[in-house]
This record gives structure tokens, sequence and C-alpha cells, in this order.
């Protein structure tokens, strides 16, 4: 049950990040609004650490440190860069751009990881290109402007690429409870300083500032990336991130509903396509890497 729910899980968390961030923004700077969101997960994972009496023994020796680069690269860098990207350009536009991380991170992790996919993989993975292609064509016709924040948000692409690729090699075998700890400490730790060196902090604490902090602490940091670390311990990395490619289409549909932006119908078509190959990457078999060289 949990291998069929949780992808669906994970893209209705993840994409919700896109609304609550909007809402977070208009009141928190963004390096601060991430730092934030941080510092809480890290300090509410500490305490279940001791509350449960968790052992810190799976850190040992050095493995301590590849949590903290992944979680550093991950929730650091992939949430960062996306969020400042987030005041000059619209939220589907950074959540299309981030659909192209299942490609990068299967072509990467046929090279660094040495995964093999399937024909239908490959196929999967370039319908993924082609439906996210159709509306980042759009949105690209439609806002040249918005240049600024889509680098911003491909910069968070890298993290998320590079962080799962690192955690596919370094952190597969850590129990999930101490190595998320040592993932969100670092990547508060990083983001509290970016937001001391690289920005003027502020904040206006209103009701809505602190339920979309909450929700993007507990719901999308907490819940999201869990998911997230869950499904690559148990799966390749092309077929957890080929995730991603679902993110656009719900981000727009979730727009829609709550905030009344109509998606256009090539980002329909987008959105389909789009699925289609998410789920033929995600149902079809890696080749085993003994088969991959016979």
């Amino acid at each position: 049950m949990f291998v069929r729910l949780a992808p669906f899980l994970f893209v209705l968390l993840w994409s919700s990040s896109f609304i609550s961030g909007k809402v977070g923004l208009r009141h928190l700077s963004p390096l601060l609004f991430v730092a934030v969101r941080l510092i809480a997960c890290a300090a509410i994972l500490t305490i279940a650490m001791f509350v449960l009496r968790r052992s810190w023994q799976p850190l040992a020796g050095w493995r301590w440190l590849h949590c903290a680069v992944a979680g550093a690269l991950l929730n650091a860098l992939g949430l960062m860069a996306p969020h400042v990207g987030l005041m000059i350009a619209p939220a589907a536009h950074i959540a299309l751009v981030q659909s192209l991380t299942p490609l990068m991170t299967a072509a990467l992790g046929v090279v660094l990881l040495h995964e093999r996919l399937r024909g239908a993989q490959w196929l999967g993975l370039a319908l993924g290109l082609v439906g996210v292609g159709l509306v980042v064509g759009e949105a690209a016709l439609e806002s040249p402007a918005r240049f600024q924040g889509l680098v911003l948000a491909f910069v968070g692409v890298m993290g998320l690429v590079s962080g799962t690729l690192y955690f596919g090699r370094f952190c597969r075998g850590m129990p999930l409870l101490p190595g998320a700890t040592v993932q969100f400490i670092s990547a508060a730790v990083v983001a509290s300083l970016g937001a001391w060196l690289l920005e003027a902090p502020q904040a206006d604490w209103t009701s809505s500032a602190v339920a979309a902090t909450a929700w993007g602490t507990l719901m999308v940091s907490l819940g999201g990336m869990g998911l997230y670390s869950a499904m690559l311990v148990r799966g390749s990395v092309a077929s957890t991130s080929a995730n991603f490619y679902l993110v656009p289409g719900t981000v727009a549909v979730l727009a829609w509903l709550l905030l009344g932006e109509q998606p256009s119908p090539l980002a329909i078509l987008g959105l389909i396509v789009a699925s289609a190959g998410c789920w033929l990457v995600s149902t079809a078999k890696a080749v085993p890497l003994e088969d991959a060289h016979q």
C-alpha cells in the first residue's frame, strides 16, 4: 500500500508548497522563510530522537557527514533558490522548471550510480520532457522577462538532483529518523547563514504567514521530504525523481482551485503527456546491473 500511495501523496504535498510559498512570501523574505521552516524541522526531529530514545549510533564515523551533505543540497539549496525565484516568477513556472529534475537525475544516475533503465523508462522520460516542454515553452513566450526567476529555479533543480544522487550513493542504509535529523540540522544551518549573509530578513507574522510556515514545515519539509527519502531507500533515483513530472500539473490544478488561476488547454495537454511519462518510469523495473552487462 505504501509503495502505491507514497508517490501520489508526495506529489500533492510537494505541489502544495508552491501555493503556501506564495502566501508566505507576502509576509516573509524568502531565505528567512526557508530558514524558519528548516530550523523548526530540525528542532522537531531532534526532540523526536530523544523522546523515542533512538540511537545516534548509525551516524557514527563519517556517516553523519554524508547525511549532512545530502540535507544541505536537498533541503537548503533545493529550497532557497526557488523561493527567491517565486518572488519574480509565477509558481507554475517555477514548478515547471523543477520538472527537469527527473531527466537530469536519471541521466546522471546511469553514469554515477550505474543504474540501468529499460526502454519503457527512457520513453517515459522522453514523454515527461515533452510534456514539460509544452508548458514551459508557452510560459517562455508569455513571460520572457521572468528568465531570472527561472534560472534560480534551475539552481534549485541542481540542488535536488545532486542531493538525490548523493543520498542514493551514500545514505540508503541509514535509518530514516537519525538520517533525516542530521539532514535538516545541516540544511537549517546553511539556510540561516544564507538569510543572514544574502538578504535583509523581513517578517510580518500575520496568521497567513504562520499558517504558511506551519504547512511548509510539517506537511512539506517533514512529510514530503520524509516520503521522498523513504522512496529513495526503496527504489532507484530515476523512478523516485520521476514523480516531479506530475508536480506542474498538480500545481496548476491547486492554483485553479485555491487561487482561481485557469490552466490553458496546452497546460492540460502537457500534464497528460507528463503523467504518462511518469507512469512509465515508475512502473517499469530498472534493468539489473548484471543483466545490463550481458
